[in-house]
């Protein structure tokens, strides 16, 4: 019997009181949950995401909580729009950002939204809405084949790739929990064994090579089959979601489209095993912050699940809480305006104010203590869940118990143990400059090979860029939305990033098999005082018989109007090499006093790893032994100081060389060339000054105050860097570069001066 609103109120209660008793008969057999658990399991839909006492505890607050008002608005008329316009299950056939990949992508997240309304508002239409379109993917899914375009190394069915079809189960799950005591037990045991066990089936059991990984893909596959399967109660589902399947018959050699087959190193997979091996003690995940993002809604959302319907598994708990600590990285992984810093494959523009990062705060708000800071972001967010963890930040912001959340200079562990390199942010005052320095582990099949690479960034500005990915996400035009060929090309190869390159070769030879082997060493990370702040990381492997060592500093000095970045590479090697530095800048070149050509027509600079994607625009020799790059960015005046000789070669580079479909921005870059060197040092300074303003037509404080920049030192144990300003005030900075303890006292000569000091570096 149908529930409908004209019915008599003593129906209703009948009706209801005898769904939940079908629900009790249906589900009273599982010996393995805890009674706690098997209570909430059997008898409290929802219990997954929204739970049956955090509905009532909504529905007692509804019009007094803005941020909640306001986003169940937002999402209500977002869903009375799609049931006005009617219900849509087009067979598929398209790639990311065609009509079918994107009507099945709006579909799961309407079904999402369509079941929480109807708890929250206790309104039909969105149960019958969310019954109706499921019946209809049952009715499609019984049949269908696997997805026609060929690209994936796991193809799905509705979508082209079976991530995707994990996006859509994980989601559609919680629809299905908050209608569960709507449909009977009839409708539950059909769209059960015809849509959802053998959806669940097929993106693990017959997709091992998906599943059974250690990579974000599998976490969404995870998460998938172990959340449809808390509704179903079917514990074979959830013990496949947490401990992954045993496969004979998988291909050990098998590759995927993203450049390697991610197996764990313990030959473990499933959840559990992606919560410990890509993530950092610190929270780090080592794909980088963009998939990092991505992959907090599988991690967070499947977790609440569990957290709700298996509290004895203590899941926000384990590897000392692990997920919660991780959307504190991530919030620290982005600059001032939330943007993440676009380390390995990357998209810029992606930031917290994405769906997954409304649900990462939220959920570690109501999981991790109510730490007032997250507020601060969900503010900024200005969007909640519909759900007890969203209430619980609505309630929050209401009570006035938001603090700022303070980004600081912060170092981030690489690695499941933390002993595999990692990322060093240093930040100046409120985010006024902030640097960061990657010295990461390879980051599975999304790494870069761009070892000691830094970028900067001033406010929300960049600076100095890191590429990012080659990659259209969810455009058709380009590549059906996935990556383009350029992406393995240029992005990835090191000559794309602000580092070292030897011969003309990327780091590891551009190959996973050696990189992902090895990690840089962090020498020293020390910001226990603003005004100086120095991190410093050493590279023995991305050129064998050749060692990198990179140290960046970020001075406040009270002779320069901002504070700027003292950047020291040396290198030690047992052969003559060739050296390449190449700095992206970004904006308009104002002055430089390199005596360069340009030619009538724009050559690439080389064949292969990447150099095939620059133009040359312009090649000179330094003549000077300092050489100067000043440009112009929103406003703000940027010089780049280089210790050179004259035998260095400067070369103005610009992106999109054997690019005929133009899928590479046309970036300029500029490159400090050194040949036949054993070992050398690259020393430089960024500086950020003054300002234009387009309205006043006023330039200020445009010229760089940097008179002077000298190497003095240079040994395998120290190096030394003399700074003179424009005032003619110099200082002198040394690094230790074999001992970086606090404790270690040190005496080094200098143009005939002794100077004494304790600890890893010296700066009078």
């Amino acid at each position: 019997m149908r529930i409908v609103s004209n019915y008599n109120t003593l129906i209703i209660i009948i009706s209801t009181l005898l769904i939940f008793i079908s629900c009790a008969e249906d589900k009273v057999s599982s010996p393995t949950l805890s009674s706690s658990a098997s209570e909430i399991s059997n008898n409290a839909h929802p219990s997954l995401i929204i739970t049956s006492a955090g509905v009532e505890k909504i529905k007692a607050n509804l019009g007094s909580i803005p941020i909640f008002d306001a986003s169940l608005e937002a999402v209500k008329n977002e869903v009375d729009t799609e049931i006005a316009s009617g219900i849509e299950v087009p067979i598929p056939k398209d790639f990311s950002g065609g009509y079918t990949h994107t009507r099945h992508k709006k579909n799961f997240l309407i079904l999402q939204k369509a079941g929480i309304l109807y708890q929250i508002l206790d309104d039909q239409k969105y149960a019958k809405y969310v019954r109706d379109m499921l019946f209809q993917y049952e009715a499609m899914y019984k049949t269908l084949p696997i997805h026609p375009q060929t690209r994936s190394y796991a193809r799905g069915k509705l979508f082209w790739q079976c991530l995707n079809d994990s996006n859509w189960l994980v989601y559609v799950s919680q629809a299905y929990d908050c209608i569960y005591n709507y449909l009977t037990a009839e409708e539950r045991e059909t769209l059960e064994k015809n849509l959802f066990r053998p959806f669940a089936d097929f993106i693990s059991i017959e997709n091992p090579q998906f599943y059974n990984r250690i990579h974000n893909h599998s976490t969404w596959g995870n998460a998938a089959v172990g959340m449809i399967g808390l509704v179903m109660n079917d514990e074979e589902l959830i013990e496949r979601a947490l401990y992954g399947i045993k496969h004979d018959g998988l291909d050990p050699n098998a590759k995927d489209n993203d450049g390697g087959f991610i197996k764990s190193k313990d030959g473990k997979a499933g959840f559990i095993a992606n919560l410990e091996e890509p993530f950092s003690p610190d929270g780090y995940y080592t794909e980088g912050p963009y998939y990092q993002r991505y992959a907090m809604y599988p991690f967070l959302i499947f977790a609440e699940g569990l957290q709700n319907v298996k509290p004895e598994l203590k899941i926000f708990q384990h590897k000392d809480s692990v997920l919660l600590k991780s959307v504190d990285a991530l919030l620290n992984l982005s600059d001032a305006d939330g943007e993440f810093f676009p380390l390995n494959d990357g998209q810029k523009g992606m930031s917290y104010f994405s769906r997954e990062l409304v649900t990462a705060v939220d959920i570690a708000y109501h999981y991790g203590g109510h730490h007032p800071g997250l507020l601060s972001i969900a503010e900024k967010q200005n969007n909640v869940l519909l759900d007890d963890s969203g209430l619980s930040v609505a309630l929050g912001l209401k009570n006035g118990e938001a603090k700022p959340f303070n980004k600081k200079s912060i170092n981030l562990s690489d690695g499941s143990d933390g002993k595999q390199g990692g990322v060093g942010i240093l930040r100046y005052g409120n985010e006024d400059m902030t640097l960061v320095f990657k010295y990461a582990a390879q980051g599975l099949s999304h790494g870069h090979y761009d070892k000691l690479s830094f970028s900067l960034y001033e406010k929300g500005d960049e600076i100095l860029q890191d590429y990012g990915l080659v990659r259209f996400v969810n455009i058709e035009q380009k590549g059906g939305g996935n990556y383009l060929q350029a992406n393995s090309s240029w992005a990835k190869q090191t000559i794309a990033h602000n580092t070292l390159i030897q011969n003309e070769t990327s780091h590891f030879e551009g190959k996973y098999e050696i990189g992902s082997k090895h990690f840089s060493e962090l020498y020293l990370f020390d910001v226990a005082n603003e005004a100086i702040q120095v991190v410093s990381a050493k590279e023995n492997n991305a050129y064998p018989g050749t060692q990198m060592q990179r140290t960046l500093v970020m001075i406040k000095d009270e002779n320069f109007e901002k504070p700027y970045v003292l950047d020291l590479m040396q290198v030690t090697s047992n052969t003559t090499n060739q050296y390449d530095l190449p700095y992206y800048f970004m904006g308009q070149v104002i002055k430089t006093n390199v005596d360069y050509k340009t030619h009538q027509t724009l050559k690439k600079l080389g064949g292969a790893n990447g150099y095939e994607h620059l133009y040359v625009e312009g090649i000179g020799n330094a003549s000077e032994e300092n050489t100067k790059l000043s440009w112009l960015n929103h406003g703000n005046f940027y010089s780049l100081t280089s210790a050179t000789n004259k035998a260095d070669q400067i070369l103005f580079t610009r992106i999109g060389a054997n690019d005929p479909e133009f899928n590479l921005r046309r970036d300029a870059g500029f490159m400090i060339r050194r040949k036949n060197s054993k070992n050398t040092v690259f020393a430089s300074t960024i500086e950020s000054h003054g300002s234009y303003s387009p309205v006043s037509e006023f330039a200020l404080n445009s010229n760089s105050n940097i008179a002077d920049l000298e190497v003095v030192f240079s040994s395998e144990e120290y190096m030394g860097i003399s700074i003179t300003d424009l005032n003619g005030s110099t200082r002198l900075f040394i690094m230790s570069n074999k001992d970086a303890s606090k404790e270690k006292n040190h005496t080094i000569k200098i143009n005939n001066i002794m100077h004494q000091w304790t600890g890893a570096y010296y700066f009078k």
